[in-house]
């Protein structure tokens, strides 16, 4: 018996894209059209930003352990969240969940350790690049994050708010993070590229980026496929 998975969502596309990898990919471990039980809850995106743009992580804390309350009580098992900046609650989070996490950042370290990758290229949202939610994470499995530039996080910011979370995708936000992420090949020395906001695969994959990436939201739901059908 597989365990149910419960989604604590936040943006609407990442959240999308992960329940649609968990149930695609499903497949490949338990037959055609078999995937494990998947529930999901989010609160409005816009109650999530209210607290993002006041820096109230323990109000960010407050909106995912509403979520996994919700999920408990109808009978998950374990708990992912497909959005990376609001890991940065965990710490306000996890001692009071219901139910244990999968980290997101721990399964894209875990990825770029196996792949035998030493510097990575962070890419996100602004308030995910300038915390240690990545850094913290690949330091643990000895690895590098490096942040792009100022005026590159701002821009990559703006692609992610303003187009990436709304379903827009335009060629020229394409190119833009081409550059920044060519740029930190070239210049920081980096040997892969963390898609650190779960928007970002919708756009940039391994066939368009100078490095190779690491699909933060396709290795979550990977990650989660894998815990839900361990022997309990």
């Amino acid at each position: 018996m597989t365990a149910h998975i419960g989604i604590v969502a936040c943006s609407a596309e990442g959240a999308a894209l992960c329940y649609r990898t968990v149930c695609l990919e499903g497949a490949a471990l338990l037959g055609p059209h078999a995937h494990p039980e998947v529930s999901m809850h989010t609160h409005p995106l816009a109650d999530y930003m209210d607290c993002i743009c006041r820096g109230d992580w323990q109000g960010v804390a407050g909106l995912m352990l509403s979520s996994a309350n919700k999920l408990a009580a109808i009978g998950a098992d374990f708990l992912i969240c497909p959005d990376n900046t609001i890991h940065q609650a965990m710490p306000w989070v996890a001692p009071r969940s219901p139910l244990p996490w999968l980290h997101i950042a721990e399964a894209v370290a875990a990825k770029a350790a196996e792949r035998g990758l030493r510097r990575l290229a962070v890419t996100g949202t602004r308030w995910l690049v300038d915390s240690e939610v990545y850094p913290d994470k690949l330091a643990a499995h000895g690895l590098t994050a490096v942040r792009p530039g100022e005026a590159e996080r701002d821009e990559i910011n703006r692609i992610i708010m303003d187009e990436l979370v709304c379903g827009v995708f335009e060629p020229q936000s394409v190119a833009a993070f081409q550059r920044v992420i060519a740029r930190m090949q070239r210049e920081d020395g980096c040997d892969a590229v963390v898609l650190g906001c779960t928007e970002i695969p919708l756009i940039i994959d391994d066939s368009n980026s100078a490095l190779p990436t690491l699909d933060s939201t396709r290795l979550l739901a990977r990650a989660a496929l894998a815990r839900a059908v361990a022997p309990r």
